[in-house]
């Protein structure tokens, strides 16, 4: 029959404990969650500074739609400030909006080794953990990828010694999605100067959080490539990509995901610039001040009840249980006790590192932690 292979692979999943469903959410915010008439403590939100659910004050003329590509009449004059501002505050000349992070990613890796011509003097040097999106956009890319274990710079540079490309791009991500350790940022710059390579960050999860202003993990350091994603602290959607301007006008020939895509919102662009202005003003720094103190009480009190996090300074904490069923199970049990925690289990992550990822956000207080490590101590 014809795609039999449909029901013999969710089976697989389903007898594997990896089957993935989706919730029907009522209500969600970066402390509470609503989902079929219960209410939970939500751990599992990447809105790290509590920013989703605060109203943007706007009294915007600007239309929901952007009409068509950003290259036939869909670039507007908020969606342009919102590019402005970020190269001014991150020191770039240039920048280009994406409707999501993923399309960033992948869609920027394709159309700069697009070229077959030169494919056979590119390499794409990834970090092992490096987000999905960057993998599959070097899978579809014409360049030659190499992968080199997470965060080991002997190993990268053993890499780069071997290789006889000319055009070579390093890809890191600030803060790793799954572990929540950060990148060497400054040693892989050292390294790409070294051996004059280009280097590419997401840091999707650091930006906003990271950085005396809330700009990231490149707050000093400048990559050739930065991505930054507006869907988790800037709580709200899409990315932006930060290089030169001849970098971007490449990008404006060659990159098939902007071209042929429909351009931001322009009411988006102007509320996630307006997000954007309070996350590096005072408010932002009250926001980061409040979520540091949250994740140091997290750690002390894993600590002092044995519980075994992944080594992590961000909002993101794992605990890695191994097994899938295992880690399933140690979730099911903390939604009974009102806490929703999301179990990590493979591809996402390699076999045998299932884990629940505890995502904490300013908007917790220590009531909420405490209630957290004391039904993780029952449930582990």
């Amino acid at each position: 029959m014809a795609f039999s292979y449909l029901k013999t692979h969710l089976q697989a999943r389903r007898e594997d404990t990896l089957l993935r469903e989706r919730h029907l959410i009522s209500h969600a915010s970066a402390r509470e969650i609503t989902i079929a008439g219960k209410h939970y403590l939500n751990f599992a939100s990447n809105d790290y500074l509590g920013f989703a659910e605060q109203p943007v004050d706007s009294l915007s003329s600007q239309p929901l739609g952007s009409h068509s590509s950003p290259l036939v009449t869909g670039y507007k004059q908020s969606q342009h400030q919102l590019e402005r501002y970020l190269c001014e505050q991150l020191g770039f000349e240039s920048g280009l909006l994406f409707n999501s992070g993923f399309s960033a990613n992948s869609s920027v890796l394709k159309a700069l080794f697009q070229d077959k011509a030169t494919a056979q003097k590119s390499a794409i040097f990834q970090d092992k953990l490096n987000h999905a999106s960057l993998i599959d956009g070097a899978l579809h890319s014409q360049a030659a990828m190499i992968r080199f274990n997470h965060n080991d710079m002997r190993h990268l540079k053993s890499h780069l010694e071997k290789s006889p490309a000319i055009n070579k791009l390093i890809i890191s991500e600030g803060v790793f999605s799954m572990d929540g350790d950060q990148a060497p940022i400054e040693s892989l710059s050292a390294i790409a100067k070294e051996f004059n390579a280009w280097l590419m960050i997401d840091d999707a999860h650091g930006f906003g959080v990271l950085g005396e202003n809330g700009l990231g993990s490149c707050d000093f350091i400048k990559p050739e490539l930065l991505v930054i994603t507006f869907g988790k602290a800037v709580a709200s959607s899409g990315a932006c990509l930060l290089a030169s301007k001849e970098v971007i006008d490449y990008l404006l020939q060659f990159n098939r995901d902007y071209i042929y895509s429909t351009g931001m919102s322009p009411l988006l662009a102007e509320l996630t610039l307006t997000r954007l202005q309070q996350i590096t003003a005072e408010q932002g720094a009250q926001k980061r001040k409040q979520l540091a103190d949250n994740i140091d009480y997290f750690k002390l009190l894993a600590t002092k009840h044995n519980i075994a996090v992944m080594p992590s300074n961000t909002a993101i904490q794992p605990i890695v249980l191994g097994c899938a069923e295992h880690t399933l199970e140690v979730a099911n049990t903390l939604k009974k006790a009102g806490i929703w925690l999301t179990a990590i289990r493979p591809p996402t992550v390699a076999f045998n590192t299932s884990r629940l990822r505890i995502t904490l956000t300013a908007a917790h207080t220590k009531a909420d932690i405490e209630h957290l490590i004391a039904e993780l101590v029952i449930a582990l």
